[in-house]
């Protein structure tokens, strides 16, 4: 297998200033519903970058749960990786791959943890196995085997078995606000459409158009 030999030419669709809406936001939401519509396997799934205090990058993939105007927000386990990595920098990226539709969204800004209501009302809207699976694992902590994971996941089944489960101390969810957010649209000859959108002193938004 030759890897440099594996390529295609990107040719569904083009980005243009014209078709370009001035709110990143709402051509956002313009591409999610098309990636929904669409029957994309995980729509919501985005790389979550962030980095350690020596400056190494992580990157794991987790799922959009709410987007506003104040920014994109997830959810996640607060003794995980990235959100130890998140209280010494809080700075991150999002990347949305949507190859299947020839396009890419990144945004770079700044994770804001949300408030305990918030979480709480997220976390009891979750399938009970999920909510139980947040109590079972310890994020990006060792652990010796399946077993022990299950042998935890069916202990914490038999202590929340009765009533409403609780929300974790450990679980707990962020708003990343953009600063900058790009749209990335593949075109034939490697030749892609590519618009920055950054945030301006009074919350407006340039637009510039980038080389592929």
């Amino acid at each position: 297998m030759k890897l440099e030999d594996i390529r295609r030419e990107y040719l569904q669709d083009a980005l243009s200033e014209d078709n370009l809406l001035d709110d990143p936001f709402k051509q956002f939401e313009t591409w999610l519903e098309h990636a929904v519509g669409s029957n994309l396997p995980d729509p919501t799934a985005m790389v979550v970058a962030t980095v350690d205090e020596t400056g190494q990058p992580s990157q794991r993939i987790v799922l959009l749960k709410h987007l506003d105007d104040n920014g994109f927000v997830f959810f996640t386990n607060t003794g995980s990786r990235k959100a130890q990595e998140l209280r010494s920098n809080n700075k991150i990226s999002l990347h949305f791959p949507w190859h299947h539709m020839e396009r890419q969204v990144i945004v770079y800004g700044e994770a804001k943890p949300l408030p305990t209501s918030a979480v709480a009302k997220y976390f009891l809207s979750r399938p009970k196995e999920s909510q139980l699976a947040a109590w079972a694992s310890q994020q990006s902590r060792p652990v010796s085997s399946r077993k022990v994971l299950m042998e935890t996941f069916a202990n914490m089944k038999n202590k929340f078995a009765k009533g409403e489960i609780p929300l974790p101390d450990f679980w707990g969810g962020y708003c990343v606000v953009p600063q900058k957010i790009e749209f990335w649209q593949g075109g034939a000859h490697r030749l892609h459409d590519r618009f920055m959108y950054q945030r301006q002193a009074d919350n407006s938004w340039q637009i510039t158009r980038l080389n592929p």
